[in-house]
């Protein structure tokens, strides 16, 4: 994990849930824990003075989404996911949707790894700085309908992206522009690639 890079993210005063082997990057994120969630399967409780929630092994939820449907319960509005995808695809992909799960809460999130920052975009405008490299705008359901996007290489005016046809992978911003994303119907997954 580039721990520079993702501690840039991380507020003081953010409230901070780590999630079962979320805890081995404690030291090197130099954060402490507000809160602890795990089924503790790969990694051991480490038994702190901190409030932990253990979980048993065989659950609906997964570690992360139990720890999100937590915040949401104790009225959290906006989301950092961290350390969220990777080498297990079932659980990348999983965690993808806890940003469409929080969006229909009517709440904030986005996934941040070594290469990319992730959102979901619905009816709030989106923006891309030219920091970025690339940025793709994936459909994860269904038909997205009237998404505009400007000051791209690749603009796009009321256009549709069906899920089985994705075709807004590696747009790039225009040098010294910010480019603006919007959907009138549906959504995206907003994945902007790390310079």
């Amino acid at each position: 994990m580039n721990y520079e890079r993702v501690s840039a993210y991380v507020g003081e005063d953010d409230y901070v849930i780590y999630c079962d082997s979320g805890l081995k990057h404690r030291t090197n994120l130099h954060r402490q824990p507000n809160l602890i969630v795990g089924d503790f399967d790969s990694h051991e409780n480490p038994y702190l003075d901190i409030e932990t929630i253990v979980l048993p092994c065989e659950k609906d939820d997964t570690d992360t989404v139990f720890a999100v449907k937590e915040a949401v319960k104790r009225g959290f509005t906006d989301f950092l996911l961290i350390g969220v995808v990777g080498a297990r695809l079932d659980h990348t992909l999983g965690n993808i949707y806890v940003l469409e799960y929080l969006s229909s809460l009517g709440l904030t999130g986005k996934i941040v790894d070594d290469y990319s920052e992730m959102e979901y975009v619905t009816s709030a405008p989106a923006l891309v700085e030219d920091s970025f490299s690339y940025f793709s705008t994936i459909n994860i359901s269904g038909v997205t309908r009237n998404i505009s996007i400007e000051n791209a290489k690749y603009p796009l005016h009321n256009a549709e992206i069906q899920s089985g046809y994705q075709y807004g992978i590696s747009n790039e911003v225009l040098p010294g522009k910010t480019a603006k994303i919007t959907v009138g119907e549906g959504s995206v997954l907003l994945i902007k690639v790390f310079k």
